[in-house]
């Protein structure tokens, strides 16, 4: 399972649930493997989310920000597991990618030496309160949530309360014309999705807030103009 669910609209499970499947695991001799592809490597303001939920992984599968952009991918574990495969019984395309290893070696060290993960969690903290104030502009935000920099706003219609997954989408479109990319996800597209770079800068990350904030409003102002 994801610590926190990714495609699925970036929503952060109550910690007693995730330990409560952990336990499940345990007592019936089942793997706890957690999806850390997208929560890894600090972008949830710690080294692995799993940390933040007081479980320890039987296996983690890891990608992305492990080499910047690089290919190279990892499955880690305890030795036990990791140990019992014979020589050939594992492979993949990318294994041991000499360029990818030295990128991540390279990643690790400037987490370590900057505080990545230390800096995720500011970068969280002001796009959420960001989003929390624009709701007295933008009630169609329901829901602001996320752990560090990873962090997704909720969309949905302030008068029936169904997802407003065209107001997102005309978000993404118009933001992307007005120089900034934003993705959305959600089951329903009703979210928008906030994984920047630990490196943005604070004047990179508010001046993309400001503009997608401008958008909002905008779209926001011209659906009342529209009657709808």
């Amino acid at each position: 399972m994801e610590p926190v669910q990714g495609e699925g609209g970036f929503i952060v499970p109550p910690k007693s649930f995730v330990q409560g499947v952990y336990k499940i695991c345990k007592q019936n001799d089942i793997l706890f493997i957690a999806d850390e592809i997208q929560t890894g490597f600090g972008r949830t303001g710690t080294i692995f989310a799993s940390s933040q939920f007081g479980i320890e992984p039987d296996l983690m599968t890891l990608s992305k920000s492990i080499a910047a952009g690089l290919p190279i991918s990892a499955v880690v574990g305890r030795a036990g597991i990791m140990d019992a495969p014979g020589p050939g019984e594992i492979g993949g395309t990318y294994g041991g990618s000499p360029l990818g290893c030295v990128a991540a070696l390279a990643v690790i060290e400037m987490m370590e030496r900057d505080d990545l993960p230390g800096k995720s969690k500011i970068i969280g903290d002001k796009i959420r309160s960001f989003f929390i104030a624009l709701q007295e502009d933008v009630p169609h935000i329901a829901d602001v949530r996320g752990l560090g920099a990873m962090c997704g706003i909720e969309f949905v219609d302030p008068v029936t309360g169904k997802p407003s997954k065209e107001l997102v989408a005309s978000c993404v479109k118009a933001c992307y014309e007005a120089g900034v990319i934003v993705l959305s996800a959600g089951v329903q597209g009703n979210v928008l999705r906030f994984l920047t770079p630990l490196v943005i800068t604070g004047e990179q990350l508010q001046e993309g807030l400001d503009i997608i904030g401008d958008v909002l409003r905008k779209l926001v102002l011209a659906k009342l103009t529209m009657g709808v």
